[in-house]
């Protein structure tokens, strides 16, 4: 198959990227310069000029594929609204050139958007009154998938680890190192599910062999590492404290980044398993960030 990979250079879209061609798939991948373009090329996937925001590039990328991945989104939190409003707009590009073909589409959403006092699972709907602004990916893929459109959605956890890692692990290490506190909010007792890079990839390449129209997929291998532990081991390889914030003391602590800081989401992926046959096999989150690799300068 021929698939169109958005954020294909980034820290998720480049090991989909690699998987499929490792695969046997052809890979297209959505580059917005000359060194994203290089990297892709570097690896063996083709090229196609342009952005998210750019909505005739994604659509002539879609049009011209076997089906697409979407893993791209813009990660600036500070501006997390509007971030979610261009990717609500590109998941809509995207899906307008596939109406009535059953070429998959595969959207990326979060385990963050489910909001249960149980653990999430995959047949938890996003509620339309969250307050969380990525719930507008999932209502763009909903809207697609009454058009016609064979959409699935891929949630992940606040955590996707491992080598090259971007995420909120890095960003907690940064606010750590910068304050000279490694902090969590109350008790810390708060659950973040994760799941490793390599694990996540290979999902995505069953997700699009096997997924059927409007199905719901969780990326998950833990269910939920408590917050504090996260805390701990950035506390012993900074060698700082490790101190309780009241929520007004984690508002001036973490700024932009308290609500991740404190997000509870339990998730469990044991239905993904059971459709697609995915089993995770990499190291877990906490002694993944337990190495010296996750704190280099």
């Amino acid at each position: 198959m021929r698939i169109f990979v958005t954020g294909a250079t980034g820290f998720i879209g480049s090991a989909v990227v690699k998987e499929l061609l490792n695969s046997g798939h052809q890979v297209v991948g959505l580059a917005r310069s000359d060194a994203s373009a290089k990297l892709l090329t570097d690896v063996g996937a083709k090229v196609h000029l342009g952005s998210l925001e750019d909505l005739e590039s994604l659509k002539s990328g879609a049009s011209d594929s076997d089906g697409v991945i979407h893993t791209g989104f813009i990660h600036d939190f500070t501006k997390f609204k509007e971030s979610c409003e261009i990717d609500r707009k590109a998941v809509e590009a995207l899906g307008s050139v596939l109406i009535g073909s059953n070429r998959p589409l595969i959207v990326t959403s979060g385990t963050g958007l489910i909001t249960t006092d149980q653990i999430a699972t995959e047949n938890n709907i996003s509620s339309p009154n969250s307050t969380n602004p990525r719930v507008a990916t999932e209502e763009s893929a909903n809207l697609l998938l009454a058009k016609g459109v064979n959409v699935s959605l891929l949630r992940l956890p606040p955590s996707v680890h491992g080598d090259g890692d971007k995420g909120f692990v890095p960003i907690l290490i940064n606010i750590a190192r910068e304050k000279g506190v490694s902090a969590y909010i109350g008790e810390g007792n708060n659950l973040w599910p994760a799941v490793h890079l390599l694990d996540a990839s290979h999902l995505f390449k069953l997700v699009l062999e096997k997924s059927k129209a409007g199905a719901t997929f969780h990326g998950v291998a833990e269910e939920g590492v408590t917050f504090r532990e996260i805390a701990e081991i950035i506390g012993k390889h900074l060698d700082i404290p490790v101190v309780s914030k009241t929520h007004e003391e984690a508002m001036k602590h973490f700024t932009w980044f308290t609500h991740f800081a404190g997000i509870n989401c339990p998730s469990s992926s044991q239905i993904t398993q059971d459709k697609l046959g995915w089993i995770p096999k990499q190291i877990k989150l906490i002694p993944d960030i337990d190495r010296d690799s996750y704190f280099k300068v």
